[in-house]
């Protein structure tokens, strides 16, 4: 049952590639902060899984953060960016392979600036799936 994280994961780069303004916009999306490379990019965070079956099926609720990282002068860039991406997750399909996305709810977004000059933006969802098999 560990498969509903790497499928979210999966469902949530496809998503943040198809949307066009990220696409245009982001030099990629990585599994954590890559080595130097160009901004704005987004890292998608590991995630915490915690059952959530039913009686009748196994389930899982996965809180994951994604977070923008950008080096803008200020923050306006960054912010505009966080909204394509909570426009991307709210249109995560909700049929994943082996897996249904009962809930997506926004948790919080919060911005803070490392002090050798680059901007994290981070957005905090929770999901809960209920396998399918």
């Amino acid at each position: 049952m560990s498969g509903a994280l790497e499928q979210l994961q999966t469902a949530l780069v496809t998503a943040l590639d198809a949307h066009p303004v990220l696409a245009e916009e982001l030099i990629g999306i990585f599994d954590g902060p890559p080595a130097r490379i160009a901004f704005p990019y987004i890292s998608i965070g590991d995630g915490s899984v915690t059952d959530w079956s039913t009686k009748t099926a196994p389930g899982r609720e996965i809180r994951i953060g994604l977070t923008l990282w950008d080096d803008g002068e200020r923050a306006t860039r960054l912010h505009q960016l966080m909204g394509h991406v909570e426009d991307a997750v709210e249109a995560l399909p909700r049929d994943l392979p082996g897996w249904r996305v009962a809930s997506c709810v926004f948790l919080r977004t919060f911005v803070a600036r490392n002090p050798a000059g680059a901007w994290a933006g981070v957005v905090d969802y929770r999901f809960r799936l209920l396998s399918t098999i």
